[in-house]
């Protein structure tokens, strides 16, 4: 009985740790299945009656169905836009009338190129400006893939932008759409859904571990807590009690929201502690230690640790 018990144990443990290793793995976490030839397998969840969240492949979809056609946020890698409409088609009849993508990196923007022309694509305006530079990224262990925007031109651009805040619809089917500052890259949007209580947070939440950030995109490890912080208050006025986020296998919720942004800043204040202490990007980072108190945090890779302390301590004039 007690061997059951310690292999059941085992299992639960490497179960855990391959979740954990997963997110973290800069391409297969963030992409999903990145082999081109490799079946393109996305697993759905109903959230609520019309709502529902498409996993694998690249970032967290959601597919929102209203009376007028169906709203997606987020569109995966390359290759997966058609995946992604396939699925769609399999939950509903109605046309996809929008897509709203959270921020500019291929995983969440690729898929974009092949939704049908007459789709409304909104996003930030700096996220724009993001998807038509395609700048090469500078994040430890993560390379961005050629344009797929060049190579389909013409195709999945964002035809409508917005600065601060921007509603689209009416009533129960309302979609409010934020930014609350920079973190991930300089046009992390939160896309809301007032009659249902859920939002989606892109990759400035994307699950409980050290974030990218991508400062060749807008990036900002100094500014991270803040906008946390203001997107926490004002989506608890929202009651919104449901978040999806950039790559988590389950959803979030405003206090999980709340500790990451206590967690990103006592991040940014042990980095200018160190630097106040005239200690080096590497002493700092071979020093850091997850605190205990945020439990369930992935492990950082030391690669993106150093990174982010890096970006941090240039940050501090």
């Amino acid at each position: 009985m007690k061997r059951v018990t310690a292999l059941i144990a085992l299992v639960v443990v490497a179960g855990l740790s391959f979740g954990i290793a997963a997110y973290q793995q800069p391409a297969a976490g963030r992409g999903g299945q990145n082999d081109p030839n490799a079946p393109k397998v996305i697993n759905v969840e109903k959230v609520k009656d019309n709502f529902y969240v498409l996993r694998g492949g690249g970032g967290n979809t959601a597919v929102f169905v209203g009376s007028d056609g169906v709203t997606v946020v987020d569109a995966k890698n390359p290759g997966w836009g058609t995946p992604v409409l396939d699925k769609i088609k399999e939950l509903t009849p109605k046309p996809v009338v929008r897509l709203i993508n959270t921020h500019s990196h291929f995983d969440h923007t690729s898929g974009n190129v092949e939704f049908p022309p007459n789709v409304e694509i909104i996003a930030h305006e700096v996220t724009k400006e993001n998807i038509e530079r395609w700048a090469p990224l500078q994040v430890p262990g993560i390379t961005q893939p050629d344009s797929p925007f060049r190579a389909n031109p013409g195709k999945g651009m964002p035809n409508k932008v917005f600065r601060d805040k921007m509603s689209v619809g009416k009533g129960d089917e309302k979609i409010d759409i934020f930014f609350f500052g920079p973190g991930h890259t300089g046009g992390d949007t939160w896309v809301v859904f007032p009659a249902l209580h859920i939002v989606h947070s892109g990759d400035i939440f994307a699950g409980k571990n050290i974030p990218i950030l991508d400062t060749v995109n807008g990036g900002s490890g100094v500014k991270i807590p803040d906008s946390l912080t203001k997107a926490a208050d004002t989506l608890e006025k929202e009651k919104v009690d449901t978040i999806v986020n950039g790559h988590t296998p389950a959803n979030t919720t405003i206090p999980d929201l709340r500790q990451y942004a206590e967690f990103n800043r006592d991040f940014l204040n042990a980095v200018r502690e160190g630097k106040k202490a005239r200690k080096s990007v590497d002493e700092i980072a071979a020093a850091w230690k997850m605190p205990e108190k945020y439990t369930g945090y992935g492990a950082p890779n030391p690669a993106r640790l150093k990174g982010n302390v890096q970006v941090i301590y240039d940050e501090l004039k």
